[in-house]
């Protein structure tokens, strides 16, 4: 996906004016922004990206927080803005040697084990290193667990983890402050 960072700007400050309004409408509050799918990606990869986005959130609220893969250009250029960060790192992904996610088309890009996917998520978020494909630590901040909720046994994993949690005294909030 190749698209001007203007456009990019403009897309996501239409975008998060339109979901900020129908979740009023619904008596909620719009806290967070989070990009999705490819522009995630790309984001974190890509420093007029991840400008043009961070931009859009803080012309749209500045008070509203950016979440974008650990030690990324996202979260970066969202300091750089300073918007309150998160960052976010995935329990069944496969991470490269530099922090990066390893691309979906390539094996290991998914983490199907969920004892390993476990044990992934417990060393990102008690000793912020993930081990790579290639064997390597490489160092991430977990202020944010990305949990896909579209498998089998989401659900299941979801409580396993806050068990885990629990059991080795990590605090789980939705609280943003």
């Amino acid at each position: 996906m190749q698209l001007p960072p203007e456009t990019v700007y403009a897309q996501v400050l239409y975008q998060i004016g339109a979901l900020a309004a129908i979740v009023h409408a619904q008596g909620g509050e719009l806290r967070h922004v989070k990009p999705h799918g490819m522009l995630y990606n790309q984001a974190a990869k890509e420093p007029p990206l991840a400008d043009a986005i961070a931009r859009a959130v803080r012309d749209a609220d500045a008070d509203l927080v950016l979440v974008g893969l650990a030690g990324s250009e996202l979260i970066r250029a969202g300091q750089h803005y300073q918007l309150t960060t998160r960052q976010e790192v995935f329990a069944d992904r496969g991470y490269q040697a530099d922090g990066s996610l390893v691309p979906r088309s390539q094996p290991g890009a998914l983490i199907e084990s969920e004892e390993q996917a476990l044990a992934q998520t417990l060393e990102m978020v008690q000793h912020n290193r993930v081990r790579s494909l290639s064997g390597e630590w490489a160092h991430v901040k977990a202020e944010t667990v990305c949990l896909h909720g579209d498998g089998a046994h989401a659900l299941d994993f979801a409580r396993r983890l806050r068990a885990a949690f629990a059991g080795r005294n990590i605090d789980v909030s939705a609280d943003l402050e």
